[in-house]
């Protein structure tokens, strides 16, 4: 069974599953293992201004429901994305959509980025990253928790470009469905909920963080639910398309995204257990005739982003503490 293609954010997705910023590369790393030409499509590595080295070693550490990453944005900066990562997407791919992912430690940057991919062929539309910390206000706390750099972004960003903007938000945000209210309110056409959630694994014998940065990013299992909530609670006070991400292993942990609001779902983390799984999720989801809207029988083929959830509730704070 083949699944009939869907339109979101004014992008057309022949399935709804797409491979995570920052866990397949440019998708050439990947092509020799993944046919990527499969997928609903893909989220670049988060690009820079400037090319990134990345934080230092080790920089995954495994723990029992998932796992804890520092990659420190290791990315080929923007002129090398452009005229080199890009041109290959744009050559190898025709039915998997692109999204680029663009990360700033100031808004300038932000802007800056956009404005120098826009003019560029191989993708779709934007992926704004918001989990970086912002340079020049509130001692480097990320822009998706300072609304005002937020909105600053968001709204900046949107002046240069004519592509789809989606904001990617935190977990880690006590007022995230005020926030992603925000986010759209300054011109973004969809949300990725959600990013990995601060987190530190030390070692049992000595003390000593696992990772090389001290702390990084918790991904995996162990986050579904919060992504799953997130989704479900934004659904109800927004009314653009939703991405979901967070901890899906198969298509029934997908279904569950879907069900929550979302239009569209990206696998990350399992891809490192098995580099085939997005292609297995995308296969078992077409053979499925449970789908909700833009991909069940009543949505399929049309034009359309998930049905709100039933829960408006702002998301509880998941600060560690």
């Amino acid at each position: 069974m083949t699944l009939r293609p869907a339109e979101v954010f004014r992008v057309a997705f022949q399935n709804p599953v797409l491979l995570a910023a920052g866990t397949c590369g440019f998708g050439r790393e990947l092509s020799g293992v993944v046919d990527l030409e499969a997928l609903g499509g893909m989220v670049t590595k988060s690009i820079t201004m400037a090319p990134r080295a990345g934080n230092p070693a080790p920089r995954v550490a495994e723990f029992d429901a998932g796992m804890v990453n520092s990659i420190g944005l290791a990315n080929p900066g923007m002129e090398r994305a452009r005229d080199d990562k890009l041109p290959w997407l744009a050559d190898h791919l025709r039915r998997a959509r692109v999204l680029v992912s663009v990360a700033g430690h100031t808004v300038e940057e932000y802007v800056e980025l956009v404005r120098g991919m826009e003019a560029a062929d191989g993708f779709a539309a934007f992926e704004i990253n918001l989990s970086c910390p912002n340079d020049q206000r509130l001692g480097g706390r990320a822009f998706s928790l300072d609304r005002d750099a937020l909105t600053a972004v968001i709204g900046r960003c949107r002046a240069e470009t004519s592509r789809p903007l989606i904001a990617k938000l935190a977990p880690n945000d006590p007022d995230l469905v005020d926030t992603a209210r925000a986010a759209v309110d300054a011109g973004a056409d969809g949300l990725t909920l959600i990013n990995t959630l601060p987190g530190r694994l030390l070692d049992p014998g000595d003390g000593h963080p696992r990772i090389g940065a001290g702390q990084g990013g918790m991904s995996g299992p162990a986050l579904r639910p919060v992504g799953v909530h997130a989704v479900n609670a934004v659904a109800g006070a927004v009314d653009v398309p939703l991405i979901g991400v967070g901890g899906i292993l198969n298509a029934d942990h997908a279904l569950e995204y879907l069900h929550a609001g979302a239009s569209l779902v990206q696998v990350g983390t399992a891809s490192f257990a098995a580099p085939r799984a997005a292609e297995r999720i995308a296969r078992d989801l077409a053979r499925r005739r449970d789908l909700p809207a833009p991909w069940g029988a009543s949505g399929r083929g049309g034009p359309s982003h998930a049905s709100p959830g039933s829960n408006p509730a702002a998301v509880p704070s998941t600060e560690p503490v």
